[in-house]
């Protein structure tokens, strides 16, 4: 099957690569927020006040680059699939964290990457060959390690919780490829801020509970982070192959042992270790096989 887009050039890889590796730091800083406000408010509204406090930075941008008309124009059946998909990962991630180290909960999550790379192929018609497929099979062992679904092991709602976060991040991921055809960054941003604010808000609101004033902070800080991320995660992939960029996603690792040694003083056991290094290991060949195909297109 042949792409749907040509090959991105050398300038423009780099770049969605560059984009995709900043969108895993800010991120990685907004998860830490995000954790911090889940041990006092429900998931639905940690997912709403993201929205909410990140929204007027990305409008903002988005009137002074653009101005309001691409923000209209744009394909609203997608955006909507796009808003309850944003809703749900939310949710379910912000769930997860209430009791899962940021570690192992981005171990489990990166599952998405492989997904990415295996739906690029059937919705995005990016070439995927069976060597990427046999990656792919081997990071699913990686999985199965982490959720160690034997004895005491994390097959837990909170674990269940992050694989259906991730498979709401791979399907959005596809989404994004599609409206770059018609839609700006801009737009995606934009609508996705919005439709997660007031879908989530919604949901929220029959357990709201009141917002603490010493929490203000952390929710401009969860904003601006969740912004930055979401503008340079959607460039990437607006720029980039989906089949090159996931693989990045497992750099949050780094930043995940980090801020849970830092603010929590949670250290990763083995296991945790061996599953994260077995997915690492598949994603790192992916790279590595795409780099291949690329070289092989344009000696």
């Amino acid at each position: 099957m042949t792409a749907l887009h040509p090959p991105a050039s050398q300038p423009h890889r780099l770049r969605a690569m560059a984009m995709m590796l900043l969108a895993v730091v800010t991120f990685s800083l907004m998860d830490a927020g995000l954790k911090q406000l889940s041990a006092h408010y429900p998931p639905f509204q940690v997912a709403a006040l993201r929205g909410a406090a990140s929204l007027p930075l990305v409008l903002a941008w988005a009137l002074l680059t653009t101005g309001p008309g691409p923000l209209l124009r744009v394909r609203w059946s997608l955006h909507l699939l796009r808003g309850v998909l944003g809703v749900t990962m939310m949710a379910s991630f912000v769930s997860a964290l209430r009791t899962l180290p940021l570690t192992t909960a981005y171990s489990i999550f990166f599952v998405a990457p492989l997904l990415i790379t295996a739906l690029s192929g059937p919705l995005l018609g990016e070439r995927v060959g069976p060597r990427r497929w046999t990656a792919i099979a081997i990071g699913l062992v990686g999985v199965v390690v982490l959720l160690r679904p034997s004895g005491k092991g994390m097959l837990s709602l909170a674990a269940l919780s992050v694989l259906l976060s991730a498979l709401m991040y791979a399907v959005s991921a596809m989404t994004v490829r599609v409206l770059a055809r018609s839609d700006s960054t801009q737009a995606m941003v934009v609508w996705l801020m919005a439709m997660m604010a007031i879908g989530a808000g919604l949901l929220a609101l029959p357990h709201w509970v009141e917002l603490r004033m010493q929490d203000a902070w952390l929710v401009a800080g969860v904003g601006i982070a969740g912004a930055a991320g979401q503008y340079t995660i959607t460039e990437a992939f607006r720029i980039g192959e989906a089949s090159l960029l996931a693989p990045l996603e497992y750099t949050a690792l780094v930043w995940g042992v980090l801020l849970d040694v830092t603010l929590w003083g949670v250290v990763p056991d083995a296991i945790t270790w061996t599953g994260a290094a077995i997915i690492v290991a598949s994603g790192l060949y992916l790279l590595r096989r795409e780099r291949v195909h690329v070289e092989a297109e344009h000696p």
